[in-house]
Protein backbone atom coordinates (compact mmCIF):
# COMPACT_ATOMS: atom_id res chain seq x y z
CA UNK A 1 0.00 0.00 0.00
CA UNK A 2 0.78 2.93 -1.11
CA UNK A 3 0.49 6.23 1.79
CA UNK A 4 0.89 9.76 0.58
CA UNK A 5 2.05 12.87 2.53
CA UNK A 6 1.83 16.28 1.58
CA UNK A 7 3.53 19.25 3.71
CA UNK A 8 3.98 22.66 3.05
CA UNK A 9 7.26 23.99 1.38
CA UNK A 10 8.78 25.99 4.46
CA UNK A 11 7.80 26.46 7.44
CA UNK A 12 8.71 28.98 10.56
CA UNK A 13 7.90 27.66 14.20
CA UNK A 14 8.32 29.29 17.04
CA UNK A 15 8.15 33.51 19.47
CA UNK A 16 9.26 36.03 16.87
CA UNK A 17 8.88 33.60 13.34
CA UNK A 18 6.98 36.69 11.33
CA UNK A 19 10.54 38.26 10.87
CA UNK A 20 11.23 35.87 8.49
CA UNK A 21 8.04 36.96 6.35
CA UNK A 22 10.40 40.24 4.70
CA UNK A 23 13.21 37.72 3.98
CA UNK A 24 10.68 35.10 2.36
CA UNK A 25 8.87 37.84 0.42
CA UNK A 26 11.94 39.66 -1.11
CA UNK A 27 13.73 36.39 -2.11
CA UNK A 28 10.97 34.73 -3.71
CA UNK A 29 10.72 38.40 -5.59
CA UNK A 30 7.18 39.50 -5.05
CA UNK A 31 5.68 42.41 -5.95
CA UNK A 32 2.09 43.27 -4.46
CA UNK A 33 0.46 41.14 -1.41
CA UNK A 34 -3.01 41.11 -0.73
CA UNK A 35 -3.38 40.79 3.37
CA UNK A 36 -6.66 38.80 3.90
CA UNK A 37 -7.84 39.06 7.42
CA UNK A 38 -10.29 40.47 9.71
CA UNK A 39 -11.80 43.78 10.87
CA UNK A 40 -11.12 42.47 14.24
CA UNK A 41 -6.95 41.61 13.88
CA UNK A 42 -6.57 44.85 12.19
CA UNK A 43 -9.06 46.85 15.02
CA UNK A 44 -6.77 45.36 17.62
CA UNK A 45 -3.12 45.77 16.19
CA UNK A 46 -2.82 41.85 15.37
CA UNK A 47 -2.65 42.22 11.93
CA UNK A 48 -0.83 45.63 11.77
CA UNK A 49 2.02 42.98 13.37
CA UNK A 50 2.63 41.79 9.87
CA UNK A 51 1.71 44.70 7.61
CA UNK A 52 4.16 47.00 10.02
CA UNK A 53 6.84 44.37 8.55
CA UNK A 54 5.97 44.80 5.20
CA UNK A 55 5.59 48.64 5.58
CA UNK A 56 8.82 48.90 6.93
CA UNK A 57 10.79 47.12 4.43
CA UNK A 58 8.47 48.24 1.82
CA UNK A 59 6.88 45.37 0.24
CA UNK A 60 3.70 46.45 -1.28
CA UNK A 61 0.52 45.37 0.00
CA UNK A 62 -3.34 46.36 -0.13
CA UNK A 63 -5.90 44.47 2.84
CA UNK A 64 -8.63 42.51 1.91
CA UNK A 65 -10.25 42.31 5.78
CA UNK A 66 -13.77 41.40 5.09
CA UNK A 67 -13.28 37.14 6.40
CA UNK A 68 -15.93 36.35 9.02
CA UNK A 69 -15.76 33.15 11.06
CA UNK A 70 -17.28 30.44 9.03
CA UNK A 71 -16.32 32.34 5.62
CA UNK A 72 -18.97 32.20 2.64
CA UNK A 73 -18.79 32.17 -1.40
CA UNK A 74 -19.49 35.66 -0.90
CA UNK A 75 -16.72 36.18 0.88
CA UNK A 76 -14.86 34.90 -1.23
CA UNK A 77 -15.64 35.89 -4.55
CA UNK A 78 -15.19 39.67 -3.40
CA UNK A 79 -12.01 38.32 -1.79
CA UNK A 80 -10.96 37.03 -5.91
CA UNK A 81 -12.09 40.73 -7.21
CA UNK A 82 -9.85 42.89 -4.72
CA UNK A 83 -7.02 40.30 -5.35
CA UNK A 84 -7.27 41.26 -9.29
CA UNK A 85 -7.83 45.03 -8.76
CA UNK A 86 -5.29 45.48 -6.63
CA UNK A 87 -2.96 44.11 -9.08
CA UNK A 88 -1.03 41.36 -6.23
CA UNK A 89 0.46 38.28 -7.04
CA UNK A 90 0.70 36.63 -3.64
CA UNK A 91 -1.40 36.18 -0.30
CA UNK A 92 -0.38 36.51 3.27
CA UNK A 93 -3.16 35.25 5.21
CA UNK A 94 -3.64 36.48 9.00
CA UNK A 95 -5.65 34.90 11.19
CA UNK A 96 -7.33 31.60 12.30
CA UNK A 97 -8.74 28.82 9.76
CA UNK A 98 -11.55 31.67 8.47
CA UNK A 99 -8.24 33.70 7.28
CA UNK A 100 -6.39 31.00 5.79
CA UNK A 101 -9.49 29.12 4.49
CA UNK A 102 -10.57 32.27 2.33
CA UNK A 103 -7.48 32.57 0.85
CA UNK A 104 -7.10 29.45 -0.01
CA UNK A 105 -9.73 29.74 -1.94
CA UNK A 106 -8.91 32.74 -3.63
CA UNK A 107 -5.97 31.70 -4.71
CA UNK A 108 -6.86 28.30 -5.91
CA UNK A 109 -10.29 30.21 -8.16
CA UNK A 110 -7.31 32.85 -9.59
CA UNK A 111 -4.99 29.94 -10.91
CA UNK A 112 -8.06 27.82 -11.85
CA UNK A 113 -11.13 30.32 -12.89
CA UNK A 114 -13.29 27.63 -14.57
CA UNK A 115 -14.20 27.32 -10.37
CA UNK A 116 -15.17 30.53 -10.00
CA UNK A 117 -18.29 29.51 -8.60
CA UNK A 118 -16.99 28.26 -5.48
CA UNK A 119 -19.10 25.08 -5.29
CA UNK A 120 -17.27 23.22 -7.28
CA UNK A 121 -14.56 22.80 -5.44
CA UNK A 122 -16.71 20.61 -3.18
CA UNK A 123 -14.86 17.13 -1.99
CA UNK A 124 -11.40 16.33 -3.50
CA UNK A 125 -11.07 18.14 -6.60
CA UNK A 126 -8.17 17.53 -8.95
CA UNK A 127 -7.32 21.42 -10.01
CA UNK A 128 -5.07 21.76 -12.49
CA UNK A 129 -2.64 24.53 -10.97
CA UNK A 130 -1.20 25.33 -7.86
CA UNK A 131 -2.69 28.30 -5.98
CA UNK A 132 -1.59 31.62 -6.02
CA UNK A 133 0.88 31.61 -2.91
CA UNK A 134 0.48 31.99 0.03
CA UNK A 135 2.38 32.98 3.57
CA UNK A 136 -0.44 31.73 6.17
CA UNK A 137 0.07 33.07 9.60
CA UNK A 138 -2.48 32.07 12.26
CA UNK A 139 -3.35 34.03 14.92
CA UNK A 140 -5.01 30.95 16.77
CA UNK A 141 -3.87 27.55 17.78
CA UNK A 142 -6.41 25.11 16.46
CA UNK A 143 -6.97 24.50 12.70
CA UNK A 144 -3.78 24.17 11.59
CA UNK A 145 -4.78 25.24 7.68
CA UNK A 146 -1.58 26.75 7.52
CA UNK A 147 -0.05 23.31 6.69
CA UNK A 148 -3.52 21.19 5.71
CA UNK A 149 -5.05 20.74 1.81
CA UNK A 150 -8.45 21.37 3.32
CA UNK A 151 -10.23 24.39 3.90
CA UNK A 152 -14.27 24.75 4.44
CA UNK A 153 -16.34 27.24 3.17
CA UNK A 154 -20.17 27.92 3.90
CA UNK A 155 -22.77 28.02 1.72
CA UNK A 156 -25.16 30.63 2.91
CA UNK A 157 -27.88 29.86 0.62
CA UNK A 158 -28.16 25.91 1.25
CA UNK A 159 -27.38 26.40 4.69
CA UNK A 160 -24.59 24.25 4.61
CA UNK A 161 -20.77 24.02 4.82
CA UNK A 162 -18.85 22.17 2.11
CA UNK A 163 -14.81 20.61 2.78
CA UNK A 164 -12.60 21.18 -0.33
CA UNK A 165 -9.56 19.11 -0.02
CA UNK A 166 -7.22 19.62 -3.01
CA UNK A 167 -3.24 19.08 -2.42
CA UNK A 168 -2.66 22.71 -4.66
CA UNK A 169 -4.07 25.02 -1.67
CA UNK A 170 -1.63 24.20 0.42
CA UNK A 171 0.23 27.53 1.81
CA UNK A 172 3.90 27.76 0.45
CA UNK A 173 4.89 29.08 3.62
CA UNK A 174 3.56 28.90 7.29
CA UNK A 175 4.81 31.32 9.82
CA UNK A 176 3.92 29.61 13.26
CA UNK A 177 4.33 32.73 15.64
CA UNK A 178 2.60 32.35 19.03
CA UNK A 179 3.27 35.85 20.12
CA UNK A 180 0.72 36.39 17.26
CA UNK A 181 -1.55 34.08 19.47
CA UNK A 182 -0.93 35.89 22.82
CA UNK A 183 -3.82 38.26 22.44
CA UNK A 184 -6.87 35.64 21.46
CA UNK A 185 -9.35 35.89 24.66
CA UNK A 186 -9.76 32.44 27.23
CA UNK A 187 -12.81 31.76 25.27
CA UNK A 188 -11.48 30.84 21.98
CA UNK A 189 -7.93 29.48 23.25
CA UNK A 190 -10.11 26.90 24.98
CA UNK A 191 -12.04 26.40 21.76
CA UNK A 192 -9.44 26.12 19.09
CA UNK A 193 -7.16 24.41 21.39
CA UNK A 194 -9.95 21.75 21.82
CA UNK A 195 -10.34 21.81 17.67
CA UNK A 196 -6.70 21.22 17.68
CA UNK A 197 -7.26 18.29 19.74
CA UNK A 198 -9.91 16.63 18.15
CA UNK A 199 -8.06 16.77 14.72
CA UNK A 200 -5.18 14.66 16.50
CA UNK A 201 -7.66 12.48 17.88
CA UNK A 202 -9.85 11.90 14.90
CA UNK A 203 -6.57 11.59 12.64
CA UNK A 204 -5.32 8.92 14.84
CA UNK A 205 -8.12 6.49 14.71
CA UNK A 206 -9.39 7.57 11.09
CA UNK A 207 -9.43 4.74 8.09
CA UNK A 208 -7.01 6.28 6.45
CA UNK A 209 -4.43 6.67 9.46
CA UNK A 210 -0.87 4.99 9.12
CA UNK A 211 2.22 4.98 10.80
CA UNK A 212 3.47 8.26 9.77
CA UNK A 213 0.63 10.16 10.65
CA UNK A 214 0.15 7.73 14.23
CA UNK A 215 3.55 8.79 15.33
CA UNK A 216 2.66 13.02 14.56
CA UNK A 217 -1.63 12.37 15.83
CA UNK A 218 0.31 10.79 19.31
CA UNK A 219 2.87 13.58 19.92
CA UNK A 220 0.19 15.82 19.00
CA UNK A 221 -1.80 14.62 21.54
CA UNK A 222 0.55 14.85 24.35
CA UNK A 223 1.53 18.58 23.52
CA UNK A 224 -1.95 19.57 23.56
CA UNK A 225 -3.32 18.10 26.57
CA UNK A 226 -0.34 19.22 28.45
CA UNK A 227 -0.20 22.76 27.47
CA UNK A 228 -3.89 23.82 26.38
CA UNK A 229 -4.81 24.43 30.05
CA UNK A 230 -1.73 27.02 30.30
CA UNK A 231 -2.51 28.10 27.17
CA UNK A 232 -5.78 29.50 28.61
CA UNK A 233 -4.41 31.11 31.31
CA UNK A 234 -2.36 32.91 28.78
CA UNK A 235 1.26 31.51 29.84
CA UNK A 236 4.05 32.10 27.05
CA UNK A 237 4.92 28.23 27.51
CA UNK A 238 1.52 27.17 27.24
CA UNK A 239 0.74 29.48 24.10
CA UNK A 240 4.07 27.82 22.41
CA UNK A 241 3.20 24.70 23.03
CA UNK A 242 -0.21 24.63 21.71
CA UNK A 243 1.25 26.47 18.55
CA UNK A 244 3.38 23.78 17.86
CA UNK A 245 0.94 20.72 18.76
CA UNK A 246 -1.69 21.83 16.14
CA UNK A 247 0.65 22.46 13.94
CA UNK A 248 1.99 18.83 14.67
CA UNK A 249 -1.73 17.78 13.85
CA UNK A 250 -2.13 19.46 10.94
CA UNK A 251 0.88 17.54 9.89
CA UNK A 252 -1.28 14.16 10.29
CA UNK A 253 -4.83 14.92 9.57
CA UNK A 254 -4.24 16.85 6.52
CA UNK A 255 -3.04 13.38 4.72
CA UNK A 256 -5.65 10.86 6.22
CA UNK A 257 -9.22 12.20 7.11
CA UNK A 258 -11.22 13.10 9.99
CA UNK A 259 -14.21 11.59 11.18
CA UNK A 260 -17.78 12.60 11.81
CA UNK A 261 -17.28 14.94 14.33
CA UNK A 262 -16.33 17.58 11.95
CA UNK A 263 -19.64 15.76 10.17
CA UNK A 264 -21.70 16.38 12.80
CA UNK A 265 -19.40 20.20 13.51
CA UNK A 266 -19.95 21.41 10.40
CA UNK A 267 -23.95 22.04 9.90
CA UNK A 268 -23.61 23.58 13.61
CA UNK A 269 -21.68 26.42 11.98
CA UNK A 270 -23.94 26.42 8.67
CA UNK A 271 -27.15 26.39 10.72
CA UNK A 272 -26.10 29.11 13.81
CA UNK A 273 -22.86 30.12 13.02
CA UNK A 274 -21.87 28.25 15.95
CA UNK A 275 -17.46 28.56 16.63
CA UNK A 276 -15.74 25.38 15.21
CA UNK A 277 -13.66 24.96 18.09
CA UNK A 278 -16.54 24.89 20.39
CA UNK A 279 -18.67 22.59 18.31
CA UNK A 280 -15.77 20.05 17.54
CA UNK A 281 -15.10 19.81 21.56
CA UNK A 282 -19.41 19.30 22.77
CA UNK A 283 -19.50 16.83 19.95
CA UNK A 284 -15.94 14.81 20.43
CA UNK A 285 -16.70 12.25 23.88
CA UNK A 286 -20.02 11.48 21.95
CA UNK A 287 -18.45 10.33 19.21
CA UNK A 288 -15.58 8.90 20.78
CA UNK A 289 -18.12 6.58 22.89
CA UNK A 290 -19.62 5.58 19.48
CA UNK A 291 -16.54 4.92 17.87
CA UNK A 292 -14.35 2.84 20.77
CA UNK A 293 -15.75 -0.60 19.28
CA UNK A 294 -14.63 0.06 15.99
CA UNK A 295 -10.59 1.79 17.60
CA UNK A 296 -8.77 -1.62 18.35
CA UNK A 297 -5.75 -0.50 21.13
CA UNK A 298 -6.10 2.76 19.92
CA UNK A 299 -8.20 4.79 22.85
CA UNK A 300 -4.93 2.98 25.28
CA UNK A 301 -2.50 5.52 23.59
CA UNK A 302 -4.80 8.30 23.66
CA UNK A 303 -5.23 8.25 27.43
CA UNK A 304 -1.22 7.11 27.98
CA UNK A 305 -0.41 10.63 25.85
CA UNK A 306 -3.37 12.62 27.45
CA UNK A 307 -1.34 11.66 30.93
CA UNK A 308 -3.38 8.75 32.04
CA UNK A 309 -1.58 6.70 34.62
CA UNK A 310 -1.24 2.60 34.62
CA UNK A 311 -3.00 1.87 31.17
CA UNK A 312 -1.37 -0.99 30.75
CA UNK A 313 -3.05 -2.53 33.59
CA UNK A 314 -6.29 -1.71 32.69
CA UNK A 315 -8.57 -3.77 30.56
CA UNK A 316 -10.28 -2.75 26.95
CA UNK A 317 -13.31 -1.06 28.43
CA UNK A 318 -11.48 0.70 31.47
CA UNK A 319 -8.81 2.22 28.82
CA UNK A 320 -11.20 3.16 26.42
CA UNK A 321 -13.45 5.10 29.48
CA UNK A 322 -10.14 6.33 30.71
CA UNK A 323 -9.31 8.08 27.10
CA UNK A 324 -12.88 9.58 26.90
CA UNK A 325 -12.96 10.72 30.65
CA UNK A 326 -9.89 12.56 30.20
CA UNK A 327 -10.88 14.15 27.12
CA UNK A 328 -13.93 15.24 29.33
CA UNK A 329 -11.70 16.46 31.84
CA UNK A 330 -9.96 18.38 30.06
CA UNK A 331 -13.04 20.09 28.13
CA UNK A 332 -14.60 21.06 31.55
CA UNK A 333 -11.22 22.45 32.76
CA UNK A 334 -11.23 24.95 30.02
CA UNK A 335 -14.67 26.01 30.21
CA UNK A 336 -16.78 24.09 27.26
CA UNK A 337 -20.15 23.25 27.28
CA UNK A 338 -21.05 20.03 27.94
CA UNK A 339 -24.33 19.48 25.83
CA UNK A 340 -25.59 21.03 22.36
CA UNK A 341 -28.75 22.93 23.40
CA UNK A 342 -26.28 25.07 26.22
CA UNK A 343 -24.41 26.13 22.31
CA UNK A 344 -27.71 26.88 20.58
CA UNK A 345 -28.72 24.24 19.31
CA UNK A 346 -32.49 23.13 18.20
CA UNK A 347 -34.10 20.22 18.81
CA UNK A 348 -36.15 20.72 16.30
CA UNK A 349 -33.04 20.84 13.68
CA UNK A 350 -31.66 17.08 14.77
CA UNK A 351 -32.74 15.78 11.60
CA UNK A 352 -31.60 17.48 8.69
CA UNK A 353 -28.22 18.35 10.91
CA UNK A 354 -27.85 14.56 10.73
CA UNK A 355 -28.99 14.53 7.22
CA UNK A 356 -26.28 16.90 6.71
CA UNK A 357 -23.72 15.38 8.68
CA UNK A 358 -23.80 12.39 6.46
CA UNK A 359 -23.31 13.91 3.24
CA UNK A 360 -20.20 15.60 4.78
CA UNK A 361 -16.62 14.89 3.02
CA UNK A 362 -15.03 13.51 6.48
CA UNK A 363 -17.72 10.73 7.29
CA UNK A 364 -16.00 8.22 5.06
CA UNK A 365 -13.32 8.65 7.18
CA UNK A 366 -14.95 7.46 10.55
CA UNK A 367 -13.48 4.12 11.36
CA UNK A 368 -17.20 2.83 12.26
CA UNK A 369 -19.46 2.68 9.42
CA UNK A 370 -22.64 4.99 10.02
CA UNK A 371 -25.91 6.37 8.82
CA UNK A 372 -28.36 8.95 9.61
CA UNK A 373 -30.45 7.17 12.43
CA UNK A 374 -27.00 6.91 14.18
CA UNK A 375 -25.59 10.36 13.53
CA UNK A 376 -29.23 11.76 14.75
CA UNK A 377 -28.84 9.16 17.97
CA UNK A 378 -25.51 10.81 19.11
CA UNK A 379 -26.77 14.09 18.42
CA UNK A 380 -29.83 13.76 20.87
CA UNK A 381 -27.22 11.90 23.23
CA UNK A 382 -25.41 15.30 23.01
CA UNK A 383 -28.10 17.87 22.96
CA UNK A 384 -28.84 17.66 27.24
Amino acid sequence: MVNRMVLNETSYIGAGAIENIVIEAKTRGYKKALVVTDKDLIKFNVATKVTGLLQANNLAFEIFDDVKANPTISVVKNGIEKFKQAGADYLVAIGGGSSIDTAKAIGIIINNPEFSDVRSLEGAVLTKNKCVDIIAIPTTAGTAAEVTINYVITDEEKKRKFVCVDPHDIPVIAVVDSEMMSSMPKGLTAATGMDALTHAIEGYITKGAWELTDTLHLKAIEIISRSLRSAVANEPKGREDMALGQYVAGMGFSNVGLGIVHSMAHPLGAFYDTLHGIANAVILPYVMEYNAEATGEKYREIARAMGVQSVDSMSQEEYRKAAINAVKKLSEDVEIPKTLDKIGVKEEDLQALAESALADACTPGNPRDTNVGEILAIYKKAFK
